[in-house]
């Protein structure tokens, strides 16, 4: 059989709210306000718990095929490089004053 059962869907997906909640309204670390953003992170936060263990390794506490606190860790740097990424691109992106030479004025005052 390919695939997860439920049981393991449902923890993932606890894991991905706690740690989207904790991220979007505890610490408030977020690139855009709303429910639509907690939402996406919710996802990613599934994903990152999935990808969690092959990532991190099997070590610690398992339950139902899931290990517990490499799928923690996978949520939270799923949700974390989400926002980071989201925040550069925005650096990148945003247009920054030219910045003009001194004129002959400038340099005789100083």
């Amino acid at each position: 059989m390919i695939g997860m059962s439920f049981l393991s869907f449902v923890i993932l997906l606890g894991i991905g709210v706690i740690v989207a909640a904790l991220s979007h309204f505890v610490l408030r670390y977020r690139f855009l306000d709303g429910f639509d953003s907690f939402f996406a992170k919710i996802a990613l936060g599934w994903f990152g718990a999935w990808l969690g263990s092959p990532v991190f390794g099997y070590w610690w506490y398992k339950f139902e095929n899931i290990y517990i606190v490499p799928a923690i860790l996978g949520s939270m740097t799923a949700v974390l490089l989400n926002v980071v990424a989201w925040k550069a691109m925005l650096k990148v992106f945003t247009p920054r004053p030219a910045v003009e030479k001194p004129t002959q004025e400038f340099k005789a005052a100083a």
